[in-house]
């Protein structure tokens, strides 16, 4: 029995990693619910700590290099020396990108149905940075997701723009409803990447951290 209960601890102790990440809470600097609820579904401790920081970029910046470089600016904009010992801020920016140009979150209705209708049929990345800082290391993670999208005729994206309504979501659309559902055949790289968060990396990294 002694030799059971033994090998059962030997186990138990093997199968523990040396470190957690849920033994850290997440200062997340965003307003994005949907940011908020993949910290929530992957069991993170987190808080969330509203920032006001100005997304301009250099002209010049490659655009797969723009997310990590918002996301960089962000953390910078924060002051570290506030977080608790075991508190690590995440700040984190996405862009999707076709043709080297960068889909933003559109102004209107019609800059809407223009971004799904240059989506339509075609392949596109999603590419989200993220900084994770305490007060003693700094991480910058840049997430790659390529995204199939079906072909849309002008009937769906009218049905999709009028229903959902993705005009806080950049390029237009979110793979969480219907048009992920119905249009996306198939994506290359991180799922929650398109959602705006790769917790699978940033998981990793805190293993690490």
């Amino acid at each position: 029995m002694a030799y059971f209960y033994l090998l059962t601890l030997l186990f138990t102790k093997m199968d523990k990693p040396i470190f957690s990440p849920f033994d850290k809470t997440i200062v997340l600097a965003s307003k994005s619910p949907r940011r908020a609820q993949l910290l929530k579904d992957a069991g993170f401790t987190f808080r969330i700590h509203l920032m006001d920081v100005n997304e301009d970029f250099p002209a010049d910046l490659q655009p797969d290099q723009v997310a990590m470089f918002l996301a960089n600016k962000k953390a910078a904009a924060a002051d570290v020396h506030q977080l608790e010992e075991k508190e690590v801020l995440l700040t984190a920016d996405s862009v999707v990108i076709i043709h080297d140009k960068i889909l933003n979150k559109p102004t209107d209705f019609n800059e809407a149905h223009q971004m799904l209708s240059i989506l339509s049929g075609q392949n596109h990345k999603v590419y989200t940075g993220v900084c994770l800082q305490s007060k003693t290391r700094k991480i910058i993670l840049n997430s790659e997701t390529t995204v199939h999208f079906g072909t849309l005729a002008e009937e769906e994206i009218s049905y999709y723009l009028e229903k959902y309504k993705p005009f806080d979501k950049a390029g237009s659309y979110g793979i969480q409803d219907w048009i992920g559902y119905c249009k996306i055949k198939k994506i290359e790289g991180e799922y929650a990447n398109v959602m705006g968060l790769p917790i699978f990396d940033i998981y990793q990294a805190l293993l690490d951290f």
